[in-house]
């Protein structure tokens, strides 16, 4: 079973300790006002090619999930240019512990999520301030449990209600919470409403990643625990995409009727995003072999465990893109410019995978290798805009003065 970080590997090569905090200090000096444009490494590395398939394996499929869950065909599309450039133009915040989830909040402000403090605090963009709002009662941290994704309802502005998805003593589950922001620092999330729960939990695989998508229901990525049974057995709630209701009821048009479960076979899934044509994306971990970015279609089967990667079995979907799990170990997702850009945490970098349509455009490419450390979420705000949030106090990494940071980035 893979856990975390070559970074023990990275920072022992001569100067490569060095490389980052110059990198620090010239984004310290970019959040007053300069840039850093951030070097493009080259993708991938020695071995397979990131996206590429095995020899003698099936390409993936070309369906896609419309925003009801049905599939669409995939139209003929011309894809975003081969080469991209990622630019780091500030740092938001810094001093940050175990952060997992980040939400914006209308105006600009973000919340974040600590995984292992079970907290929620506001961080100011404009200043970096950060400010405790509250404490998730009930969150039992432990391996890679605790608090761990964020969404605001998509009626935000009138109910002010908070989602988190979180690990307890027993399972792991997703409530809601309504912020008030006229209450005192530190008070100001109202009691948990659980909405769902009996998402199996386990000291690894816990999935965690949750977001509404364009259809307003609520999507969820779970893990397997370690049990590799639970990714195949639909019964289970381990090792999938689940889609609900806001109220945690299964939603009409789902695969099954009065079951949740969306999509199955999965591993570990850590990253949810659209695209433009609101096709689903979902990033996950592999064992040992293969990490995988997959094009999520409703009811299907995503192979875990009987295959990993691009293994063309019949009944089961390939992934539109693969990298060996020294490259990625993939957590969150987010999409952009014709791309999705996929955060890596034992690979250190964040990935562009450009699309045309349901396809790869070009070979993946990979950025700020080593840079900042580990990296946990990415979160598009529109346009060419993102950020990105490091993950080197998750017990993993090898923290500096200064981690965790969420930094701003313009990508293209």
């Amino acid at each position: 079973m893979r856990y975390g970080s070559s970074r023990g590997r990275q920072v022992g090569c001569e100067g490569q300790g060095a490389r980052r905090r110059a990198v620090l200090a010239a984004v310290a000096l970019a959040g007053c006002g300069a840039l850093l444009a951030a070097g493009c490494s080259p993708a991938g590395g020695p071995g397979a090619v990131p996206g590429s398939s095995p020899p003698g394996t099936a390409a993936a499929g070309s369906g896609s999930p419309g925003p009801s869950g049905s599939p669409t065909a995939s139209p003929q599309v011309s894809g975003p240019p081969a080469k991209g450039s990622v630019t780091v133009t500030g740092e938001v915040a810094k001093g940050l512990e175990s952060p997992w989830g980040v939400a914006p909040l209308p105006g600009g402000d973000l919340l974040v999520a600590s995984r292992d403090k079970g907290t929620i605090s506001r961080v100011a963009t404009g200043s970096g301030a950060v400010t405790q709002i509250g404490k998730v009662p009930g969150v039992a941290p432990g391996g890679e449990g605790g608090l761990l994704g964020l969404a605001l309802s998509p009626s935000f502005a009138s109910d002010r209600l908070v989602y988190v998805y979180f690990t307890t003593e027993s399972d792991n589950r997703i409530a809601r919470m309504r912020y008030d922001e006229q209450r005192p620092a530190g008070q100001q999330l109202g009691a948990p409403d659980t909405v769902f729960r009996g998402i199996p939990k386990g000291l690894i695989h816990n999935g965690g990643r949750i977001a509404f998508g364009p259809d307003k229901m609520l999507y969820a990525g779970t893990g397997e625990t370690g049990d590799k049974g639970l990714a195949q057995d639909k019964t289970s709630l381990g090792g999938k995409i689940l889609r609900m209701t806001p109220d945690g009821d299964p939603v009409h048009g789902n695969p099954e009727a009065d079951s949740v479960v969306y999509s199955y076979g999965h591993r570990n899934v850590q990253g949810l995003a659209w695209d433009k044509d609101k096709r689903l994306w979902a990033a996950e971990f592999g064992q040992t072999t293969w990490d995988e970015l997959n094009l999520i279609e409703p009811g299907a089967n995503y192979g875990w465990p009987e295959a990993e990667g691009k293994a063309g079995r019949p009944g089961m979907r390939d992934p539109v893109a693969v990298w060996k799990t020294d490259e990625a170990s993939p957590s969150g997702i987010a999409w952009a410019e014709g791309s999705v850009w996929m955060a890596g945490l034992k690979g250190q970098r964040l990935w562009r995978i450009p699309l045309a349509g349901a396809e790869l455009a070009a070979e993946p490419e990979a950025f700020l290798e080593g840079k900042y450390g580990r990296l946990r979420t990415v979160l598009a705000l529109g346009g060419d805009k993102l950020l990105l949030v490091t993950s080197e106090t998750d017990g993993r990494g090898s923290p500096e003065a200064g981690d965790d940071r969420i930094l701003t980035l313009t990508v293209r």
